[in-house]
């Protein structure tokens, strides 16, 4: 007897559904949030900090073992700074104890990985995910029913609101969603959401070439555009050189920093209101512009945010700080603690003009991966991310640009033949036939000797 198996992105895109009626209730909680007073945020967020760390205590030995000197019943965001700082390597090393659910493990959670032939669920209702990051090191993510709900709440709830009060929040519009595209990065699902019931989406991979992307959205007609800050910004001079036909009345930019040139060709092309995000797949969506004042909010009900100096001691809001530690309230399944996102943030004073209490930040310059140019062609940094970010044997890679091609650094045990075999025809589609690629196992890759980052691409004579 022949037994037939159901598409399996059939059966993803079923439970999706119940997953985004979920976000579409909580939505109006969240909206309401952004008009609570501080001291409301502050009473909120300690509850969940205590809830929280109560739960990552209870359910993970690492972090059980980091908080043995503080009481998750009294605990407030001050008492972090009394808790190591979480890292990178950190969560390569320790993800087995670091997992709060009995239902998976790393080995459990690279099967998903690598079976799944779209985006999926695990039994449990795990959403699994892996990123090359912004520090070339891979990570593996999981998150929960609810953390998604949250985290989509979080990226969209300033537009809701902006809509809810022009009254357009019931008219049909179009939503472009110019992300990954496809498995295992967050950004499609977190993006691909629509907030009302007569939005639909379409989903325009960002590393396909330019002039795909450039007929996609066009044949999108999009009302509203969300994607890959570089991206938007091409589209935007697209749109002003008359290669573009679309009239957007909201744009909303993530996963890279927002240039003050890309912003510019925004408002110049369009006009409309930008709601820049800074987000990661660790903690999900970490601040969000509102599309009126200046810099980004911080989603100060869901995430607490350090600004410390190199030895990881609090830094005062008027000092220049070496790095940000973020607590994620949402995430259950696999708590991030104080941990390290690498990147710089400024406070910025005075409240807002859209009148919300959620403090702000001046947009993150973080680091930005600049393109290879090879002569008349140009290879985005997404050519080489998407092989090395998500091969399961390489755990940190660096990439650095020769005349021809490239050499690329990992760490791992990958089959350096099939990465270069992968990386060239990943390559093929900007005009490099014939790249001379050369894959190297190292021990380590050199990190910046003073920050200890590490510089992911390096461009010819960089």
């Amino acid at each position: 007897m022949c037994v037939s198996q159901e598409d399996p992105k059939a059966v993803y895109q079923r439970l999706r559904a119940a997953h985004l009626s979920a976000v579409r209730a909580a939505l109006e909680d969240h909206v309401a949030r952004l008009a609570w007073p501080r001291r409301r945020i502050e009473r909120y967020r300690t509850e969940r900090l205590r809830s929280l760390l109560g739960f990552a205590r209870e359910r993970s030995p690492f972090h059980a073992a980091r908080m043995a000197d503080i009481d998750p019943a009294k605990a407030t965001a001050d008492d972090l700074a009394q808790l190591p700082i979480m890292t990178k390597r950190d969560v390569h090393d320790e993800w087995d104890t670091i997992v709060t659910t009995p239902d998976i493990d790393r080995a459990g959670a690279e099967r998903v990985l690598a079976r799944q032939g779209w985006f999926s669920y695990t039994p449990a209702g795990l959403q699994v995910f892996t990123s090359g990051g912004s520090s070339g090191v891979r990570g593996v993510y999981v998150w929960d029913w609810e953390q998604f709900v949250t985290l989509a709440c979080l990226a969209w709830r300033w537009q809701a609101r902006d809509e809810r009060a022009s009254g357009s929040a019931g008219r049909p519009a179009r939503l472009a969603v110019v992300e990954a595209g496809e498995p295992p990065h967050a950004s499609t699902p977190l993006f691909d959401v629509a907030t009302g019931p007569s939005t639909q989406t379409v989903v325009i991979p960002a590393a396909a070439p330019f002039d795909q992307v450039l007929r996609a959205v066009a044949d999108a007609r999009p009302t509203h555009l969300v994607g890959y800050a570089s991206v938007i910004g091409r589209l935007a001079r697209a749109a002003i050189a008359g290669e573009l036909d679309i009239r957007p009345v909201r744009v909303s930019t993530n996963s890279e920093p927002l240039s003050p040139q890309d912003r510019h060709a925004i408002g110049a092309a369009w006009g409309a209101p930008v709601h820049n995000l800074w987000g990661s797949t660790e903690i999900g969506v970490q601040a969000v512009g509102c599309g009126h004042g200046d810099g980004l909010h911080l989603c100060a009900d869901e995430v607490i945010l350090e600004r410390v100096d190199a030895a990881g001691r609090p830094a005062a809001p008027d000092e220049p700080a070496a790095r940000t530690l973020a607590t994620g309230l949402a995430g259950r399944a696999f708590p991030f603690v104080r941990y390290d996102l690498g990147d710089e943030i400024t406070l910025l004073p005075g409240r807002c003009a859209c009148g919300s209490s959620m403090p702000r930040v001046a947009d993150i310059a973080g680091r930005r991966d600049d393109d290879f140019r090879y002569g008349p062609r140009t290879v985005p940094a997404s050519a080489f991310r998407h092989v090395l970010g998500t091969d399961p044997l390489i755990s940190e890679y660096q990439v650095r640009q020769t005349r021809g091609g490239a050499d690329v650094l990992v760490v791992g045990s990958p089959d350096t033949a099939a990465v270069a075999a992968a990386l060239a025809l990943s390559l093929r589609p900007y005009g490099l036939t014939n790249p001379d690629l050369g894959v190297s196992i190292v021990e380590r890759i050199p990190r910046h000797t003073s920050t200890g980052k590490l510089r992911r691409f390096v461009a010819l004579g960089g």
